[in-house]
């Protein structure tokens, strides 16, 4: 396994972090295509066992039940200090006004909520879902350096959102002397590069980690475009990802296919290689609900794509509608 550092940060991370967002009570929250706790554990187990030390959840997750789960399983094989956990706030966790958010009050309330679903007294990572355009971005900042300095969490990081809105973000922090974001958890795939007109370019120039979410596009490079799995049968946010440019899409996958048929790997290490080779990419968010997901996954790490291939991959690719910042 390879560790680098999060962003301009001493935090070390492996080049892989496993999305815990497959790992839930099926029953609970949107997502009936979950594995539940006994299903989880091997993979939890063997992500440790290659040397994954940065598990990513959220609170919304599974109605809260992916960090009960991931909390559970990883004090089990593992020991607080040799992990980093990262989940996310902003999502709806209960009825009412003040259920979502990053009010003060959500941003408070939902710290304490994770740490206790999770089994931990802090966490490493805490980053806001989605930018929330109800609450003043200073109200949230401060609340969030009031966790970091409560000792919640170790650093702050930032998901999907519009590049000024995430540069608004950083002066606000300089200028008041709060805690900084140190990462960006953005929609980064062979299938959707708008990421790189704007969000890369101004993460590179500000050390910031970058941790794409979806880098198979959920396993759309992976296999064949009609292939059918629960997951695409029911993940109506993926649909509304991919669907209006199927088209487009179906020849890039194409090229991944061939490449990869050529190399004698499999299509997912090809789409993770490319990610992999991405600057500032620290560590693509890869999920996995089959085991050899995993080991493909650490596979792609030993893979350099060269000059005509990732020309091969990227010619196709046609401008996108802006997605992923719901």
């Amino acid at each position: 396994m390879q560790y680098v550092n999060l962003g301009n940060t001493g935090l070390k991370v492996s080049r892989i972090c496993l999305g815990c967002m497959s790992y839930g009570v099926p029953e609970r929250g949107n997502h009936g295509w979950v594995l539940d706790e006994a299903q989880s554990r091997p993979f939890i187990k063997q992500a440790l066992d290659l040397g994954i030390n940065f598990f990513d959840t959220a609170n919304v997750y599974s109605d809260g039940t992916s960090e009960e789960i991931v909390g559970r399983i990883l004090r089990e094989y593992a020991t607080r200090d040799e992990v980093v956990i990262a989940t996310k706030v902003h999502g709806r966790m209960r009825p009412g006004p003040n259920g979502q958010g990053l009010s003060r009050k959500a941003i408070m309330s939902e710290i304490d909520h994770s740490l206790m679903r999770l089994g931990t007294d802090y966490v490493d990572l805490y980053q806001i879902h989605r930018w929330d355009y109800d609450t003043p971005i200073e109200e949230t900042l401060e609340a969030l350096n009031d966790v970091v300095k409560a000792g919640k969490a170790r650093y702050i990081g930032a998901s999907s959102m519009h590049a000024w809105q995430f540069l608004k973000a950083l002066h606000t922090s300089r200028i008041h002397g709060w805690s900084q974001f140190v990462s960006m958890q953005n929609y980064l795939n062979l299938l959707y590069r708008e990421e790189e007109r704007e969000m890369l370019p101004l993460c590179e120039a500000e050390q910031i980690g970058v941790i794409p979410w979806s880098p198979l596009a959920r396993g759309q490079l992976t296999r064949d475009p009609d292939t059918k799995t629960p997951r695409s049968e029911t993940d109506q946010f993926g649909k509304t990802l991919y669907a209006a440019t199927a088209q487009v899409d179906r020849v890039i996958t194409e090229q991944v296919k061939e490449i990869a048929d050529d190399r004698n790997v499999t299509r997912a290490q090809i789409a993770l290689a490319w990610v992999l080779g991405k600057k500032p990419v620290t560590a693509p968010i890869v999920g996995a609900t089959k085991l050899h997901h995993l080991d493909e996954a650490v596979g792609a790490l030993e893979i350099t794509l060269t000059a005509e291939e990732i020309g091969r991959l990227e010619a196709p690719y046609a401008p996108h509608p802006v997605m992923g910042f719901r």
